[in-house]
């Protein structure tokens, strides 16, 4: 037997059903201008304030990178041993990242300073275990690798001579 409020609906009269609609539609429109308000409020000035100055405006449009043009006839000025270190070593030599050793750990370093200059700078230039050839920078001379190996071992307690930049080659002489 069945019970004639078994399929009752909670909207009794056309009045609630238009309400229901009416609410159907703007609460998530509702939502959604709130949230844009919310989101979008974030950063604004008001009058009065520093935001539209020429170094806050010059701040805010400044570029994420900055590009440089190298010209490749130029000769190659070589870098020293330091710059090589802080922009291609300092990354896993800093942190002992894939075994590498700690930069002025005398502990990590004294069975490699104990192979030699010459030892040193082959691994770095050809790479060994997981240091790829020349830190991962193919651009660097091999005077430059050289360099940064002086300063590394320099710092762990070697007494390393940087290398010097080779001779320019002598220009022919001009034929008369």
């Amino acid at each position: 037997m069945s019970s004639s409020h078994e399929h009752e609906s909670p909207i009794q009269t056309p009045k609630q059903l238009i309400a229901v609609i009416v609410a159907s539609f703007l609460i998530p429109i509702f939502t959604i201008v709130l949230l844009v308000k919310y989101v979008g409020s974030e950063g604004k000035t008001g009058a009065g304030s520093s935001s539209m100055t020429p170094e806050a405006v010059t701040a805010r449009i400044k570029p994420v990178a900055r590009v440089e043009f190298k010209d490749v006839n130029a000769p190659k000025v070589l870098k020293s041993g330091q710059d090589v270190y802080n922009s291609v070593c300092a990354g896993c030599h800093n942190v002992g990242a894939a075994g590498a050793p700690k930069n002025g750990d005398k502990a990590d370093w004294s069975k490699r300073l104990g192979q030699g200059y010459d030892t040193l700078v082959t691994h770095a230039i050809k790479g060994i275990r997981g240091m790829p050839a020349k830190g991962g920078n193919p651009d660097l001379d091999d005077i430059e690798v050289a360099r940064a190996v002086a300063v590394m071992g320099n710092s762990a307690g070697a007494s390393f001579k940087e290398p010097a930049a080779p001779a320019a080659p002598a220009a022919p002489a001009e034929a008369k």
